[in-house]
């Protein structure tokens, strides 16, 4: 290919939409602080995810940060080492002690089986990811939560849209924070949100997320500014409009992907999960010993032909250094994670990947 093929790529709108919006930021000169278009997102977006509360963002990582303050998360909580770091980096930012937990291997997310085995009396909050956009255990996951007097704050980064028997993935949990970073399903240049389940819940967010404002004058927390702009805003409401068509196409490729690699020796694909309408936000292959190469040369194989596949995710958050002399880091106690992570490659997915561009990537991974 003559161009490079990337993992993935934002979607945009065409900009003569965008610029209609554009015009009327500029006549308002009201560029943030909860504009108009800032209220219209969070009300079109409660009504497409089908949630009940919803408070804006200007970046993912910042609403996780807040999510912990909101539910004063303290102590111990335990978390996957199989993830983007921001995960890890939360807890730790609000003065948290991160506990690694292996994961499942068929699904790549948090093993519920291995949780309470890592529960101490300074346990206060399970932290999973909704990795890849599969559903993680939330009923198990829930059920020790109830047991031991645990909240649960889901890293729902990739699962924008994900429905699970029939809902929200979202509406599990305490609260759900999700990504509009420009490599998501759903793009706000940046962004993000935390989902919650009532009004007060929000009130308390959208304190914390305002420098903990409540008027001119009044400050009711040490918040921080988390608040999501009026050009992030506007992009988002027309984005929404694209949505539905955009992971139409995404689960197009993915099909075509999953088709094209069924049976190949050496290349191990996570299986759907039953009962939910996923987003195909990745789509990650596994590379075993019976592949004629390993996972890294093939990493560099795609690279030098122009495709920048990415190792999500690699290596382990629990191997950088800032977490590993952390108890929980030990090798032997994340077997799962650290084949995961020495094994998966995923493959570009992005609703403007031609026929043409995927085949190429097929070919590469087929003739060796």
């Amino acid at each position: 290919m003559n161009e490079p093929i990337y993992v993935t790529r934002p979607f945009l709108p065409p900009l003569e939409e965008f610029l209609p919006y554009l015009r009327q930021i500029w006549d308002s000169r009201r560029l943030t602080n909860n504009g108009p278009f800032h209220g219209q997102l969070e009300g079109a977006l409660r009504a497409y995810l089908g949630v009940p509360q919803l408070a804006l963002f200007t970046n993912a990582t910042i609403g996780l940060v807040t999510a912990l303050q909101a539910l004063r998360i303290s102590g111990e909580v335990i978390t996957t080492p199989y993830s983007f770091v921001a995960t890890a980096h939360a807890l730790v930012w609000n003065n948290i002690e991160p506990v690694f937990v292996d994961i499942d291997p068929g699904t790549c997310n948090l093993d519920s089986a291995c949780i309470e085995a890592a529960i101490t009396p300074r346990t206060t909050a399970i932290l999973p990811v909704h990795c890849y956009g599969n559903p993680c255990d939330v009923a198990g996951i829930q059920r020790i939560a109830d047991t031991y007097g645990l909240k649960v704050i889901y890293d729902a980064a990739h699962a924008f849209g994900v429905r699970y028997k029939g809902e929200s993935l979202l509406l599990h949990g305490d609260l759900s924070v999700v990504s509009f970073h420009a490599t998501k399903v759903f793009n706000t240049f940046e962004g993000g949100a935390i989902v919650c389940p009532d009004s007060k819940t929000k009130q308390r967010i959208d304190y914390l997320k305002n420098f903990g404002f409540a008027d001119e004058i009044t400050v009711m927390a040490p918040g921080i500014n988390g608040k999501m702009n009026e050009f992030q805003s506007a992009l988002g409401l027309l984005q929404l409009d694209y949505i539905n068509k955009a992971i139409s196409l995404r689960k197009k490729i993915e099909m075509h992907y999953r088709k094209s690699l069924a049976g190949i020796d050496g290349i191990a694909l996570l299986e759907p999960t039953a009962d939910t309408d996923g987003n195909s936000a990745y789509f990650p292959i596994f590379i075993g010993n019976n592949y004629p190469l390993n996972r890294d040369r093939l990493y560099e194989r795609l690279r030098a032909a122009g495709v920048y596949a990415r190792r999500y995710f690699y290596p382990l958050i629990s191997d950088m250094p800032m977490y590993r002399g952390l108890a929980s880091a030990t090798p032997k106690n994340l077997p799962h994670a650290r084949e995961a992570s020495e094994r998966v490659l995923c493959l570009p997915i992005y609703p403007d990947l031609s026929e043409e561009e995927q085949n190429f990537i097929i070919d590469q991974l087929l003739n060796i």
